[in-house]
């Protein structure tokens, strides 16, 4: 089968009601909860660094209030990539 790549934008505005110091790890784990709803059938999820780096960027008590990220389903590998949606393959900032 061919793979399979949307874009998702995903909020995060819950994160007020979790305590300030572990907001980006509670993103982590959201994004993680929001691909595995989208994608059942695939239990590998594999962060991009970047996209890591994006959601810790403000440090770890002031994260993003949305994110929008590339999410691509690889059929052979069981695995789906989770990226930024803005960047592009191989492209610096």
């Amino acid at each position: 089968m061919a793979d399979i790549e949307r874009i998702y934008t995903i909020p995060l505005k819950g994160g007020r009601l979790v305590p300030r110091t572990k907001r980006a790890p509670w993103a982590i784990n959201q994004v993680k909860k929001f691909v595995s709803r989208h994608f059942k059938e695939h239990s590998r999820i594999w962060i991009d660094p970047d996209l890591n780096k994006y959601l810790w960027e403000r440090g770890k008590k002031r994260i993003p209030p949305r994110v929008r990220v590339r999410v691509i389903m690889f059929d052979e590998d069981n695995l789906v990539e989770v990226s930024l949606a803005g960047k592009e393959e191989g492209e610096e900032e």
